[in-house]
């Protein structure tokens, strides 16, 4: 049985020769009648093409979403999506949003100081307790 040298490559994954952007979908929804859309309208003719051709490996949909407010929402590999408010804001300030949502990794946000630090080992002093400690004497 003889092996193709195909076989023998490793698959791709992220940090080994290759990146894997974890964003696979934006979806634009703004309304067309609303004048807190009026900014989302401008920069989806104006920049959308150049952020489409900078970024094939993401799908862009552009939706009407009617008497609401505009938004982006980033569809993950992971199955997550994050949304982002585009009310008010500006074709630059939009731009940051979207750089935003195609450079973050869709893993939920977990804060930093979650739970004490538990060790693998026990004390060598024991556990400390209320009862055994000396009483006060006031």
């Amino acid at each position: 049985m003889s092996v193709l040298r195909a076989q023998l490559r490793s698959r791709a994954a992220n940090g080994h020769a290759a990146f894997l952007p974890q964003i696979r979908k934006l979806v634009f929804e703004f309304c067309t009648s609303w004048p807190s859309s009026h900014p989302t309208r401008a920069f989806l003719l104006n920049s959308l093409q150049p952020l489409a051709r900078a970024n094939p490996h993401v799908e862009i949909v552009v939706k009407e979403r009617i008497h609401k407010e505009p938004i982006v929402r980033g569809l993950y590999v992971n199955g997550r999506d994050k949304v982002i408010s585009l009310k008010q804001l500006e074709p630059t300030g939009i731009r940051k949003k979207v750089d935003l949502l195609l450079d973050s990794s869709g893993a939920k946000i977990k804060p930093l100081k979650s739970r004490p630090v538990e060790s693998s080992t026990e004390s060598p002093r024991g556990i400390w307790s209320g009862l055994h400690a000396p009483r006060p004497n006031l």
